[in-house]
């Protein structure tokens, strides 16, 4: 087929793939509330900035006096074409839409079509916020038609970016289908990065803040005159515009010219992704029919292999080993608590900071033990429920199974971290409490997360790093979150100042932790009970 053939089919399919993942959305009501949240949430800050960006452009005299406008410029193009590959290689581990493989447009075509829903996905998520907050600085610059011009300069850096972006993605994935153990070092070397990046930020940010360096100066690094001078082509016709130089036309040019290059790449390496099989996968399956006589690896240790739970948590575990994707939610962890660790811990003297350290532990175990295995259970299990019908093992044994596995990984934090910090400076009396505290927290957070997960349930497939996973809801995980976030640091403060002597005695006092105590235990209890009648109606039913 011809290019305008492909072209042509091309668009029908990004319009249907935009389509049906807006469908996916708005015929999921859990869905619609969380994005509703969302709206909510990131919403009001937007309109807290417009205000901000009309003054901004009513302010400004010329394009060099629009803070850090050179190095935005120069980062733009790169953070595009990053952010194309990671989404590429996060969707697409085989080909997104494998029915699309078999209709009879051309390759092409599909690559065209997907990266067309891409973009367009992108530019609902990110594009309309863009446009309002441009749209106030328009108006305050007194030229609306900065709109029109900068969308104009836009799009062949937008087009050319998505191209090279899913190509770049591709071939990444390609890579790592050759190199499973690099594949694997990333999946747990990502998260740690991810982790360490997040709390150095903050560290970084607050001495940018606090110190004599200037972001301004650091920032002026990356400026690239070329790139700068092509995006001031948007402000023409405005009362900032910057006269037109040959490196911006050129540029210009060069994107124009470098998109179906890219285009070409893409086909090439989506082709030979979608059409080859996975070296990997072929070698995993000769060593699993090599050894289909043996249980070898999978025999659960002397701990687990006591009871039925155990030895059903010790499969949660292996499995989860195996496919560490479907920890990909516990993420949100790393978002909330590294911006408020990064603070404490740097605020924090030499005396305070091995209690702080067993505070954390205890905090990050607590949350994991429900955290990992919990918020999710019926989603999870769903492809076991034929098996699950067939045994006569009942579903509370399941429901303990996930409980022991997600202690499994939160114990060793909230019980361990706060007793070696003891070594670092902690009293013996604070390292012993915390350790008790956080064992028990963590029991009852296990059970609280069954009862949660059970409640909403997710049971549609995503695709993440190549494997299919479940994840639980956005409205579980935040209301998890909050509750036990929350109730673990009043359970620490309740500790600390009671160790310390501080709390004096008095009625009001005794009803609060008496209301504390019975919400702590009392919701948890409730939420297994919960949990266990809702997993055997649904298996029985």
């Amino acid at each position: 087929m011809s290019l305008r053939h492909d072209l042509r089919h091309g668009g029908r399919i990004g319009r249907a793939e935009f389509v049906r993942s807006v469908r996916r959305y708005s015929r999921d009501a859990r869905r619609l509330l969380g994005l509703a949240f969302a709206l909510l949430f990131f919403g009001g800050t937007l309109l807290s900035m417009l205000p901000v960006f009309y003054l901004l452009g009513g302010r400004v005299r010329s394009i060099a006096s629009i803070p850090y406008f050179d190095p935005a410029a120069t980062l733009l193009p790169v953070g595009l074409v990053l952010l194309a590959a990671l989404r590429t290689m996060e969707r697409f581990g085989s080909a997104d839409a494998e029915d699309l493989l078999l209709t009879s447009v051309h390759p092409r075509a599909v690559v065209v079509g997907l990266i067309t829903a891409e973009v367009s996905r992108l530019l609902l998520w990110f594009g309309v916020p863009l446009a309002a907050l441009v749209a106030a600085f328009a108006l305050g610059l007194g030229s609306p038609g900065l709109l029109l011009t900068g969308g104009v300069v836009m799009v062949p850096l937008v087009c050319c970016a998505a191209v090279w972006g899913y190509a770049a993605g591709i071939g990444g994935l390609r890579a790592l289908r050759r190199l499973p153990t690099l594949r694997r070092l990333l999946k747990v070397g990502g998260v740690l990065a991810l982790v360490g990046l997040v709390v150095l930020s903050q560290v970084a940010a607050r001495y940018l803040v606090e110190g004599d360096v200037s972001v301004e100066a650091l920032l002026s690094v990356l400026s690239f005159a070329p790139l700068v001078e092509y995006l001031s082509l948007g402000f023409l016709g405005t009362p900032v515009s910057a006269a037109v130089t040959p490196d911006a036309v050129a540029l210009l040019g060069v994107w124009i010219v470098l998109t179906p290059v890219g285009l070409a790449a893409a086909e090439r390496q989506a082709t030979a992704l979608w059409f080859t099989d996975d070296p990997a996968r072929e070698g995993a399956t000769a060593e699993r029919s090599a050894a289909r006589g043996s249980t070898g690896g999978f025999s659960p240790p002397g701990p687990f292999a006591s009871t039925k739970a155990g030895r059903i948590a010790w499969g949660y575990l292996v499995r989860a080993v195996r496919q560490p994707q479907e920890f990909s939610h516990l993420l949100m962890l790393v978002f909330f608590a590294g911006p408020l660790g990064g603070t404490f811990f740097t605020d924090a003297s030499r005396e305070q900071l091995p209690l702080l350290v067993a505070g954390a532990g205890v905090l990050a175990g607590v949350y994991l033990s429900g955290a990992t295995f919990g918020l999710n259970p019926l989603g999870d299990d769903r492809p076991q429920f034929p098996l699950v019908l067939l045994t006569e093992t009942a579903p509370r044994t399941f429901l303990r199974g996930r409980v022991l596995a997600g202690l499994a990984v939160g114990l060793p934090f909230s019980a361990l971290v706060p007793l070696l910090s003891i070594a670092a400076g902690t009293r013996p009396l604070h390292g012993i409490a915390f350790a008790l505290l956080g064992t028990g927290l963590g029991l009852l957070a296990a059970l609280f997360a069954l009862g949660l997960g059970c409640a909403y349930p997710i049971y549609e497939e995503r695709e993440l790093w190549g494997t299919e996973t479940v994840a639980p809801s956005i409205l579980v995980m935040m209301g998890y979150s909050l509750v036990v976030i929350f109730g673990t640091l009043i359970g620490l403060v309740i500790v600390w100042y009671g160790l310390a002597g501080d709390l004096s005695p008095s009625g009001l006092l005794g009803v609060g932790l008496g209301v504390y105590l019975l919400l702590t235990v009392g919701v948890p209890a409730l939420s297994y009970r919960y949990s266990r009648r809702r997993y055997r109606r649904y298996v029985l039913d």
